[in-house]
């Protein structure tokens, strides 16, 4: 069964301890080997991205934190006019073609249906758009502890993750790894980091604790076009019925 999103609170947490920081340098230190700069083009971020965000940013023409609506939002940047808006992943508030590179991290393995997320980002990225997906490896070890955000939702192998972006029109093509230590807190663990990250990459990649691989969308072959009603049903929470006058409350009780 799919767990829940990670809530808002314990990402932020997670992110402002000593592991989550260096969970965070290694993981950004993999993103830089496939995307070096982002010149004047227009990213989101989909899921929990604002740590990598950050690192982007200063290079895009504009950048926004889009967050599914069941882990919650967080104001961002901070000190700054709001780029943060709170999303269902199938139904992204952005035109066709509108995007050139998306970024999902704490987001695939939360997907309620994976391949329509993947559609629908399919629809927003503009020709030659480019999809970076960093999601837990299901043979690493950060999958299987649920202290860290990493051991939540679905995990994947490199191969499912292959599939599904050929499935949903993306053609894969550079990929990394991440967080070959184990998600200790010990201060030996964490001090000896970067050795265990240089030497995993060299002689374990098949058990890192995440798989990060970029895809280019494709286009020679079409989505079928379907028309697709919302599966989300909103309900107000609040349902104004206005106030009952005294004559009214008088005829219901059979007064004349």
């Amino acid at each position: 069964m799919l767990r829940m999103h990670t809530d808002i609170v314990d990402l932020r947490e997670f992110y402002h301890s000593e592991l989550g920081r260096m969970a965070e340098q290694a993981v950004s230190m993999a993103l830089s080997s496939i995307w070096a700069k982002l010149p004047e083009e227009r990213l989101v971020g989909l899921g929990y991205a604002i740590p990598y965000l950050e690192r982007f940013r200063p290079d895009t023409e504009r950048t926004f934190a889009f967050m599914p609506a069941g882990q919650g939002a967080v104001n961002w940047p901070i000190a700054e006019l709001s780029s943060t808006a709170l999303v269902f992943d199938e139904e992204l508030p952005l035109p066709d073609a509108s995007i050139d590179r998306v970024l999902m991290v704490h987001a695939l393995e939360f997907a309620e249906s994976p391949r329509e997320t993947m559609k629908e980002i399919w629809r927003i990225l503009a020709p030659g758009g480019r999809l970076v997906i960093v999601v837990p490896n299901r043979r690493g070890v950060w999958a299987r502890m649920e202290h860290t955000p990493f051991g939540s939702g679905r995990p994947y192998s490199r191969g499912q993750l292959t599939a599904l972006l050929r499935e949903t029109n993306f053609t894969p093509g550079a990929s990394s790894e991440a967080l070959f230590f184990p998600p200790s807190r010990r201060k030996l663990i964490l001090r000896l980091r970067h050795g265990l990250e240089r030497f995993g990459r060299k002689l374990w990649p098949v058990f890192s604790g995440v798989i990060i691989v970029e895809a280019q969308k494709r286009l020679y072959q079409g989505l079928p076009v379907a028309v697709r009603a919302s599966r989300r049903v909103f309900v107000p929470v609040l349902a104004p019925h206005g106030v009952p006058s005294t004559r009214s409350r008088a005829l219901e009780a059979g007064v004349p």
